[in-house]
């Protein structure tokens, strides 16, 4: 755990004495030039990336220093379930690119990295990746990012707004916060996120015979959620933030999603290319990512970016020796 100080935020409010939560990897050699970055997704934690990570898999800690950091409002980084200074719907809001320039404090003042290898991540983090593209396109070899959206879609603003109505349909929301854990809403946004979104009838009629199976499996999917304990809390304000998202928002693009996207590669032609990484279209930038330039890797999976396309699987990750916890 990282003690970063007070955190301005884009909206000029300050997120008070800002904790970033992270593993690491691998070693950071002598040049520290060997880094890299892993961002991660909405409800997600530091073992989200868990499956890339390991000897002879795409980031491997015999030649890399991975750092998972954990992104605001997960629970264990600065968060309205832990703050002291903001608990619950005292937290200011945040935007992803806030999360960005707690990652940028981490990676520069902890650890005294002057540039990454890459940054890599998966639906919200690779809307991170993104982001950390636009705002630091030189801080990077390059940036992998993972079914993203450079500017959050109708359909994506949609889901978390049913999720959020599932968890503040309970009985437990006052109108200004949660008097407790809100089990009915936790019940209604599982049966959401991890059935009628993840899955479609036909993928789920091959592993459910029946209509008692299908129960006894939404059971177990709920227990998961309770193992995992994420909070009411914290999750409106990372929806919040991940709807809100557009890379076009950083200052200097006036809001013009493309421009912020051709920036990448327009600021960054003279950085060294990261080999084999080869955009392809992804739903939340659409042929505007197809760029000759192998700097950025984009891609996307049957179900597009979005909720669903990657934030909702945190368990049943192998936990690796590697990973040191701080």
């Amino acid at each position: 755990m990282a003690d970063l100080g007070d955190l301005e935020l884009e909206s000029g409010e300050v997120l008070r004495d800002y904790r970033q939560s992270y593993v690491t990897h691998g070693e950071l050699n002598r040049e520290k030039s060997n880094a890299v970055l892993a961002c991660i997704s909405l409800t997600g934690n530091h073992h989200r990336l868990d499956f890339l990570i390991g000897p002879g898999r795409a980031l491997d800690p015999v030649h890399y220093f991975i750092i998972a950091a954990d992104p605001v409002s997960n629970g264990l980084s600065t968060s309205p379930s832990n703050s002291v200074h903001q608990p619950g719907m005292r937290f200011p809001r945040f935007t992803i690119r806030d999360m960005v320039e707690g990652q940028y404090r981490l990676l520069t003042r902890q650890f005294g990295i002057p540039r990454l290898q890459a940054v890599v991540g998966a639906s919200m983090g690779g809307m991170q990746a993104l982001q950390w593209a636009v705002s630091h396109p030189l801080y990077m070899r390059a940036c992998v990012a993972m079914t993203p959206m450079a500017k959050t879609s109708p359909w994506a603003v949609l889901v978390t707004e049913t999720a959020r109505s599932c968890l503040m349909a309970d009985p437990a929301w006052t109108g200004d916060g949660f008097s407790g854990s809100p089990d009915r809403g936790w019940r209604a946004y599982a049966g959401l996120m991890s059935a009628l979104l993840s899955r479609t009838p036909a993928a789920l009629a091959e592993f459910l015979p029946d209509c008692a199976e299908a129960h006894l499996w939404f059971e177990k999917v709920l227990a998961q959620n309770r193992a995992n304990g994420f909070d009411a809390h914290d999750y409106l304000y990372q929806s919040w933030a991940y709807e809100a998202h557009d890379v076009g928002a950083t200052m200097g693009f006036n809001g013009n999603t493309a421009v912020a996207l051709a920036s990448i590669f327009d600021r960054g032609k003279d950085a060294d290319p990261c080999a084999a990484a080869r955009p392809v279209q992804s739903g939340g930038c659409g042929a505007r990512c197809r760029r000759r330039n192998s700097r950025l890797a984009v891609h996307r999976d049957s179900l597009g970016a979005g909720p669903s396309g990657g934030d909702q699987h945190e368990t049943g990750r192998r936990r690796l020796p590697e990973s040191r916890r701080h």
